[in-house]
């Protein structure tokens, strides 16, 4: 911004924008709004206008924005103890993993920060169960993804990206994974060798769009892991704790995988928390010295991620998220326009994809945000639509007068 005015002559919006873009890397291209303050599914920029977030912060305000219990929770625990390391214990840690644990019907938890921290840790736990309980030949473990995924941001997750510019100038690489069509079966079934350790995939894929695989797709790939003895990895980082309406989205089909990767909306909104969940057999490779986090099981974290996963169960957020879904997408699917190609989700994780002639969807989510809603695109022609899970019917009918007026 070199031409940008002195901060004294810009508004408060434009004065906060000059200063992040000035001092800021530009690995983001946000919409031009300055957010301080939210409430349940509404925030309010610097300059006092009213927004409804229909992003959630990608999904990691599914118990909406500052909910009362969690601010509760927040005061009464930074006053008390926020951080031990794990070189001693705390008194938060052993029962959020066991209310965790028992949630996913899984035996043991490792806590951690970010979900890609979480997506890591799952890597190397596959991969040394694979050479410690499977027997695979040291250093040639594989773990088979899927095209168009996205679990993160560190060298090695980019590098098993099928996103040209997720990898470009940041090789080289971590070998030992093998990119297949997301929701081809066969293709999975083709890529399974003797040095298969996992397959890793997102039941719905977010940031390629909200895509939904095929039916009976994560049934089918529970059946080829069992009968190859290969780990199935379910990334519910996004699609987890109650955002399809379900309060995991394999659940749809039934499938228990061997590891869940669960982040965002386990912090509530409030602080990074993510946690890999397993069994025994699995995490129990991992000896003292193995692996670990300064920040990963702090107490701070563990009563804000306890009390977040009371929100959902307690206040039936799965439920409503399957209620509010429903109702979202049919009146999303009623709005007659020349622009839309196809409307799709589960629960409050859903995708309006517009056709190539009506051009990209960043225009799109300007204008909505000019009418108060906040969207973001998401694979160029995509538009997300992921409220927290909290909004009401009569809140859904004020966003879809705003999208229709977009739309049509």
């Amino acid at each position: 911004m070199k031409n940008q005015p002195p901060a004294t002559l810009l508004n408060r919006t434009q004065e906060h924008i000059h200063l992040a873009e000035t001092f800021g890397a530009h690995n983001y291209h946000p919409l031009p709004i300055v957010i301080e303050r939210g409430q349940r599914v509404w925030v309010w920029d610097v300059e006092g206008k009213k927004y409804m977030d229909c992003l959630s912060a990608y999904s990691a305000l599914n118990q909406g924005h500052c909910h009362p219990r969690l601010v509760a929770v927040a005061k009464q625990q930074v006053e008390k103890l926020t951080l031990t390391s794990r070189a001693f214990h705390n008194d938060r840690m052993g029962s959020f993993l066991q209310e965790l644990a028992q949630l996913c019907r899984m035996e043991m938890v490792l806590p951690m920060n970010s979900g890609a921290e979480a997506v890591e840790t799952a890597i190397k736990a596959a991969r040394k169960w694979g050479y410690t309980k499977k027997g695979v030949e040291a250093d040639k473990a594989e773990i088979i993804v899927f095209e168009n995924n996205f679990h993160g941001r560190t060298t090695t997750i980019v590098g098993f990206s099928s996103e040209p510019q997720y990898r470009a100038g940041f090789g080289p690489f971590t070998p030992g994974f093998r990119i297949v069509p997301y929701g081809d079966l066969e293709a999975v079934r083709t890529a399974v060798g003797p040095n298969t350790v996992g397959v890793l995939v997102e039941p719905i894929q977010g940031e390629a769009g909200v895509v939904v695989p095929p039916e009976g797709f994560l049934r089918a790939l529970r059946e080829l892991c069992t009968a190859e003895r290969v780990l199935l990895i379910a990334d519910e980082i996004q699609t987890g704790l109650g955002r399809t309406g379900r309060l995991f989205c394999c659940e749809y089909e039934d499938v228990q995988p061997d590891m869940y990767i669960v982040g965002k909306a386990l912090g509530g909104g409030f602080y990074p928390v993510s946690a890999v969940v397993a069994g025994q057999e699995i995490l129990g490779v991992f000896q003292p010295g193995d692996h670990g986090s300064t920040f990963g099981g702090n107490p701070f974290a563990c009563a804000l991620a306890q009390e977040a996963l009371r929100i959902i169960v307690e206040e039936k957020l799965s439920e409503r998220a399957q209620e509010m879904g429903a109702y979202f997408m049919s009146r999303l699917r009623e709005i007659s326009s020349p622009h839309v190609r196809e409307v799709r989700g589960k629960g409050l994780l859903i995708g309006v994809e517009l056709k190539a002639e009506s051009g990209p969807a960043r225009p799109f989510c300007e204008k909505l945000m000019e009418k108060g809603l906040l969207c973001k695109e998401t694979h160029q022609q995509v538009i997300r639509f992921a409220p927290p899970l909290v909004i009401e019917r009569e809140e859904i009918d004020w966003a879809i007068s705003r999208v229709q007026e977009v739309l049509a």
